[in-house]
């Protein structure tokens, strides 16, 4: 499980520059759904599902093109039998070296294991606002 988590924040990372794509088709089971949420500018709340296929061709161009690294600084990790939940606490910015993040949220991760690994089921994201600062229970880990 920690390796999968760890696999998604790092293919996606990096300065500007091409992505391990396969790689990251490989974290997810078939049937996989990567969903960001927030708010609107209407002010409604809203959200996107997207398979991994497509998470790929709307965020690849804007990652390859302008860099990106996110790393996950909490955990919560709820886990019964061959399903988990993980509330990941992530900080996003544009140069590794950056020393204030451009976004902070939560991803929550739910996974699956198949009796051989465990495999991505959904990542459902939203970040930090101004209505919606993160609570202090989720910037310290607790596994």
């Amino acid at each position: 499980m920690d390796a999968i988590v760890a696999s998604l924040y790092d293919v996606i990372s990096g300065p500007p520059g091409s992505r391990n794509w396969d790689r990251f088709r490989s974290l997810f089971v078939s049937g996989a759904r990567l969903i960001p949420t927030g708010a609107r500018p209407t002010g409604e709340v809203g959200s996107r599902v997207l398979t991994p296929d497509e998470y790929i061709q709307r965020s690849a161009p804007r990652l390859e093109k302008d860099g990106f690294f996110e790393r996950e600084v909490s955990r919560r990790l709820e886990k019964f039998g061959n399903i988990a939940h993980i509330f990941s606490t992530y900080e996003s910015r544009h140069k590794a070296d950056d020393v204030k993040p451009f976004a902070r949220g939560i991803n929550s991760i739910q996974l699956m294991n198949d009796g051989k690994r465990w495999w991505i089921v959904t990542v459902f994201w939203q970040a930090e606002d101004d209505k919606n600062p993160l609570p202090a229970e989720y910037l310290r880990s607790r596994n």
